[in-house]
């Protein structure tokens, strides 16, 4: 599915900060590809991060190499219609990737946002925690 105009340019509201179901989430996809040691000491630093950087949707998927989910994905869609009706949505939670070593940029949370926020307008500056590891 395309996009529609009503899913084009509308101002996406954001929370403070991430929920705290976001962290477990985070943590149960992280373990997929980390040590238990090196998820604990991500998850924590996401925890006690404080700052938010925003990056661009469009951006965000090239960085982590993923594709666009298509707006016919149940999660995704459930993100859309949170943004048509002015829902605050949680930030994303990110481990950043190297370019000197060709890892990823991995979206530890929040990948179903960044593809409702990217169909809504690939331009959209979505709130961000970044940690490095």
């Amino acid at each position: 599915m395309g996009k529609t105009k009503e899913d084009k340019g509308i101002v996406v509201l954001w929370k403070s900060a991430p929920q705290e179901h976001d962290y477990p989430a985070a943590e149960s996809y992280l373990s997929l590809i980390a040590s238990d040691e090196e998820v604990d000491t991500v998850v924590q630093a996401m925890r006690q991060s404080k700052k938010l950087q925003h990056f661009k949707a469009k951006d965000i998927l090239r960085a982590a190499r993923l594709p666009l989910l298509g707006t016919d994905n149940p999660h995704v869609s459930t993100d859309l219609a949170k943004i048509r009706h002015g829902d605050e949505i949680s930030p994303i939670l990110l481990v950043r990737g190297s370019i000197t070593t060709s890892r990823a940029l991995q979206i530890a949370d929040g990948y179903h946002r960044v593809c409702a926020c990217y169909h809504n307008d690939e331009n959209t500056d979505i709130p961000c925690v970044l940690v490095t590891l």
